[in-house]
């Protein structure tokens, strides 16, 4: 990721102006435009269909990213960085379906921590 970071930075003051940068960019076209959503997404089904693979919608996959590292423990606050969501908050609020699931882990490592006080 860091490398990749330094590339786009040398690449975008090698082209100078003529980058446009939106903070969503990941990658900019070799003539410096930009790689926006809507092209992703068509390049996506493009993709889906000529594998044989079901379609998934696009921002299902964003989705089941930001499940899938909630159940692995990531912090939120790193996730919702990831997603660029302004607040933790805003994670929160749209992954919390995630956390009923994770109450019984949570109510596990209670049980071990009390099991492990003599006295307790």
């Amino acid at each position: 990721m860091i490398q990749r970071r330094n590339e786009y930075d040398a690449f975008k003051r090698r082209i100078g102006s003529v980058s446009s940068d939106h903070d969503l960019v990941i990658y900019n076209l070799k003539d410096g435009g930009t790689v926006f959503p809507s092209n992703l997404t068509k390049a996506y089904l493009h993709d889906v269909r000529s594998s044989g693979l079901p379609h998934i919608p696009f921002h299902s996959l964003r989705h089941t990213h930001a499940t899938l590292l909630i159940e692995k423990n990531v912090n939120v606050k790193m996730i919702s960085e990831r997603l660029g969501h302004s607040k933790v908050g805003i994670t929160l609020d749209v992954y919390s379906h995630v956390l009923p699931s994770m109450q019984q882990e949570v109510a596990d490592k209670v049980d071990e921590i009390i099991r492990l006080q003599p006295g307790l």
